[in-house]
């Protein structure tokens, strides 16, 4: 599959493709952490502008910056109403972009009141992590991630960072047992359609 990672830095979802052989594309405004690997690339630019100029992937998982979005910030919305609706209307542009399946992730925010409610609400704890941070999926003709390894004990890790340069930096960053719940079971989505199309 041809796989697009949209506003990710870090490049561990598209990594987490990319190790199953997929061609795996992330695009964001700051270069990549990891760097790039035999199946994948890292574009630095508008993501925007890219996937209208590239409109051959078959999935597209976008990660939306949080900032006028989330609702941990809504004491400021007042103060921030431009900045608010420039948000919602890259978050629709990358719901409408011409790829037949995508995933648009993004924390309790008012996407759910403005726009539609997510598909599914997903914990890093369900995927082999022992932390909560309660993460929404809006999905389009993709199925909800099942959770791989269920942790019991779960703390809100993130919350306590004290503040510094790098935090942002640290709340955005996927989960690596997430990232690769994504790419194992959406991955495998065309062969699950088509053996689902022939048992049939």
């Amino acid at each position: 599959m041809r796989i697009l990672v949209a506003c990710e830095f870090s490049g561990i979802v598209r990594e987490a493709f990319a190790k199953r052989g997929h061609r795996s594309v992330s695009v964001d405004l700051l270069p990549s952490e990891i760097q790039p690997t035999e199946n994948s690339a890292h574009y630095q630019e508008d993501i925007i502008k890219f996937v209208h100029n590239n409109s051959f992937f078959d999935l597209m998982i976008g990660f939306p910056p949080c900032t006028y979005l989330a609702v941990s910030g809504a004491r400021w919305f007042k103060q921030r109403h431009e900045e608010q609706e420039s948000a919602l209307k890259f978050v629709r542009d990358l719901m409408n972009a011409p790829i037949p399946r995508i995933c648009i992730e993004n924390p309790v925010s008012i996407i759910s009141t403005r726009i539609r409610k997510p598909d599914q609400i997903i914990h890093p704890w369900m995927f082999g992590h022992g932390e909560t941070k309660t993460t929404c999926l809006w999905l389009k003709n993709l199925p909800k991630l099942k959770p791989t390894n269920i942790v019991k004990d779960r703390v809100q890790r993130i919350w306590k960072e004290p503040p510094s340069p790098e935090r942002w930096k640290n709340r955005s960053r996927t989960y690596p047992g997430v990232a690769e719940a994504m790419a194992e079971q959406w991955g495998n989505i065309e062969k699950q359609s088509l053996d689902a199309y022939l048992s049939g």
